[in-house]
């Protein structure tokens, strides 16, 4: 197996629907013949109920999450915790040798703080020793979007700013699945490519904000540094996954 690692960024609507993340990882399981797996998640909703049940607000600037430090036990405990638990109970149902990791395993990530955002991490590829011995040996490393700063503080970190960050910690190919089918043009319509210029004339007009900006963000730079397209494509039909992998079109292929 000599072919790059493929890694998948999952969340949203998917991580609520059992049904639909099994058929997906039936799909996946039958990929991990081909090519390694890392699996990356978040879970907004997830926090947003357990933060609710503690008491706390919610609150998010620019499409990401406020995360004040008094919140993150209860943050790292939905996702670390609750989300990657179910996560690998699921791929090992489906026959993945899957393993929970958070992104400070191995210090695989680094993290600068984003104190705007409060205990929020900005991830960057450190050491790949770890991820890289997981997937030599036929594990699936399955990240929860946890880290940590250099004094020991837990971060939150955007799922799809960590996935571009382990992709390119491994090189590898970076999927971003997501509740629609890609990304979207002032009409709801799916844009099937895009290059950085194209995607700034979109922010700039307001068509592309919010959530889907960071996820924009996160691929344009993991597209430049690997010299290599990233795609944004929906979960509900986990069939597109193996058309993708057979060089068929799906979802939006963002270029540098």
């Amino acid at each position: 197996m000599n072919k790059s690692p493929l890694v998948l960024k999952m969340g949203g609507r998917l991580l609520e629907d059992m049904q639909a993340l099994d058929s997906l990882l039936t799909v996946i399981k039958g990929l991990a013949a081909e090519y390694p797996l890392v699996l990356v998640h978040g879970g907004g909703a997830q926090v947003d109920s357990w933060l609710a049940t503690f008491g706390f607000d919610t609150q998010k600037i620019d499409g990401q999450r406020v995360s004040p430090p008094e919140q993150m036990p209860v943050i790292t405990g939905a996702l670390a915790g609750a989300v990657n638990g179910l996560m690998v109970a699921r791929a090992q149902l489906a026959g993945l040798n899957a393993v929970g990791l958070t992104l400070a395993a191995g210090q695989s990530l680094k993290f600068d703080v984003n104190t705007k955002l409060g205990a929020v991490g900005i991830a960057r590829a450190n050491d790949g020793t770890l991820v890289n011995t997981l997937i030599q040996k036929g594990f699936v490393p399955v990240f929860s979007s946890i880290g940590l700063s250099d004094d020991g503080q837990l971060l939150n970190v955007n799922a799809d700013i960590a996935a571009a960050a382990i992709c390119q910690l491994v090189q590898g190919t970076l999927v971003l699945l997501t509740d629609v089918p890609g990304i979207l043009d002032g009409n709801g319509q799916l844009i099937k490519s895009l290059n950085s210029a194209q995607a700034q004339a979109l922010v700039d007009s307001g068509v592309i904000k919010g959530g889907m900006k960071v996820k924009l963000d996160a691929a344009l730079e993991t597209a430049a540094a690997l010299r290599r397209p990233i795609i944004v494509a929906g979960w509900q039909q986990p069939e597109d996954l193996l058309k993708l992998m057979q060089q068929q079109e799906v979802g939006t292929c963002i270029s540098w």
